[in-house]
């Protein structure tokens, strides 16, 4: 789905002109690849300082032990986790982290946790261990279903680029304002974006950029 660009150079038009770019050129994402909501959450936590074909793997791994739950994983020997997910990387720090996430879950129903005032659900989750605010944002947004513009390191270089820098807070800040209220828009962008850094910034694709070329000036800031 497309969003209407305001006609005026603002940040407004820079931000929807992205997105209507990107999605001209990649189309819709479908994106976060899951089953269910607690399979997002295991794959946000997963998915940190990893290439997502390793946590596809671990997923698989969990699913074919039976472990794609919050009850089994909390009840599960750490050692086996370890071993489930050795593929994504620190996987004893993870393993720990997942068990601890997945007690939090089991002892919690998620369908009232994710029900909570937005605020509420967002520091609840950024209380547990190992979870910084672009996991908590994506649990939000795909888990929960529900408006959190998750800010990566795509995100930040792609801005960079294009001569805005922020922090998280406002970098996501940026976007949230300027964007319509709509959870589909939010997901499509932030999987744009993913697919976007794969294509040009991952591969060092500066000299054929289809955005600085276009959105890089001073009618923007």
């Amino acid at each position: 789905m497309k969003v209407e660009k305001p006609e005026k150079y603002n940040h407004r038009s820079l931000v929807v002109g992205i997105y209507n770019k990107l999605f001209d050129e990649f189309g819709k994402q479908n994106w976060w690849p899951a089953e269910t909501p607690f399979e997002v959450v295991v794959g946000a936590l997963l998915t940190q300082q990893t290439k997502w074909q390793n946590v596809e793997e671990a997923i698989k791994n969990l699913k074919q032990r039976g472990l794609m739950d919050a009850e089994s994983i909390a009840s599960s020997d750490i050692e086996l986790l370890e071993e489930t997910i050795y593929c994504t990387g620190f996987y004893r720090q993870k393993a720990k982290r997942l068990k601890q996430i997945s007690t939090f879950f089991s002892e919690n129903k998620m369908e009232e946790v994710f029900s909570l005032p937005l605020d509420e659900l967002r520091n609840t989750l950024l209380s547990l261990n190992g979870v910084g605010p672009e996991t908590a944002d994506s649990i939000i947004l795909y888990a929960a279903n529900r408006q959190k513009f998750v800010i990566d390191v795509y995100t930040k270089r792609i801005m960079k680029c294009l001569g805005i820098e922020g922090n998280y807070s406002q970098l996501q800040e940026l976007f949230e304002k300027n964007l319509p209220d709509d959870v589909d828009v939010y997901k499509e962008y932030h999987a744009l974006i993913v697919e976007y850094a794969k294509k040009y910034c991952v591969k060092k694709k500066c000299d054929i950029c289809p955005l600085t070329g276009e959105f890089n000036g001073p009618d923007y800031l």
